[in-house]
């Protein structure tokens, strides 16, 4: 048991970056967390001794986020302290990017934050989401693309992030 409370304890910070650039808001990363590592210590049986803890409660929190957000009816607020992205010695940097992050959607931006901030492998990051491997790449890329156009000031229309089809007879 104290092993395992151990290793919980390390992936704390990691849960909280990903819980807060998934919520934007402090409160609700902050419970998101704790009923993660609530629910891991009351389901530690299900682990697997030699797999990988991380994607484990990444996937719970994942979860656990994905059924609050339908729950949930509000929007939150942006929380600004929490642009841990882009580089601390340029705010504006950070509020530009937390910005960027903010209009992608969750999908995207879920995709982001596990392979950019968190660095897991896409595999990881496929079983995290509970996604091929596939839909994270092409998911990776199209939230890539956006963000490299809403960086650069491009004007982004709906017409360019809709997909394009085309009519075979």
């Amino acid at each position: 048991m104290s092993d395992f409370a151990d290793a919980l304890a390390l992936q704390i910070p990691r849960l909280r970056r990903y819980a807060r650039a998934l919520t934007h808001d402090v409160s609700w990363a902050d419970d998101l967390v704790q009923d993660t590592l609530e629910r891991a210590l009351q389901r530690r049986w299900l682990f697997r001794i030699n797999s990988n803890l991380t994607a484990w409660l990444f996937t719970m929190l994942h979860r656990l986020y994905l059924n609050e957000a339908k729950r949930r009816t509000r929007v939150s607020a942006v929380d600004e302290e929490a642009a841990e992205a882009a580089a601390p010695d340029d705010p504006a940097l950070q509020l530009d990017m937390r910005r960027a992050l903010d209009s992608l959607s969750p999908e995207h931006r879920a995709v982001i934050i596990l392979i950019g901030l968190e660095q897991m492998s896409y595999q990881e990051a496929a079983e995290v989401l509970d996604i091929p491997l596939g839909t994270v790449m092409s998911r990776l890329t199209r939230a890539r693309t956006l963000l490299r156009k809403l960086l650069s000031d491009q004007p982004t229309s709906a017409a360019e992030t809709a997909p394009h089809l085309t009519r075979i007879k």
